[in-house]
């Protein structure tokens, strides 16, 4: 169940800034990810928001999918971030663990995570999950 955020809004990601100032702009293309973390709460948010655009261009080339069908069943609503390695502005590789919350059919679910990120190019991509 993908939904439109505003600028004003909260950011989906859960960082407490508004989409215009957090994801809003990775999302949009006009910013990139500075950090692996900041990548991974703009793919969080695109989950949100129902972007697989950004969900496929974020993906690293060597593990990234053909296609991808977001299900519109699931309302991905929280993000806790649970630790970052690595992935700062001066590194190649980075780590987030997190929890993402999401509602299916009016039922509460969460996933839980261990993501690793890798620069190409310059720019953070989302390798795998461990």
């Amino acid at each position: 169940m993908s939904r439109r955020v505003s600028d004003s809004d909260r950011c989906p990601c859960g960082s407490g800034d508004v989409f215009g100032e957090c994801c809003g702009p990775l999302l949009a293309g006009s910013r990139r990810a500075g950090t692996a973390e900041a990548l991974m709460r703009s793919r969080f948010a695109a989950f949100a928001v129902g972007n697989a655009g950004y969900l496929l261009d974020s993906w690293h080339p060597t593990t990234r999918p053909q296609v991808l069908d977001l299900d519109d069943t699931l309302d991905w609503y929280r993000l806790d971030v649970h630790s970052a390695g690595g992935g700062t502005p001066f590194e190649r590789t980075g780590e987030v663990m997190f929890t993402a919350h999401y509602r299916v059919d009016g039922e509460r679910a969460k996933l839980r995570e261990h993501s690793r990120f890798e620069r190409v190019d310059g720019e953070w991509k989302y390798l795998d999950a461990l």
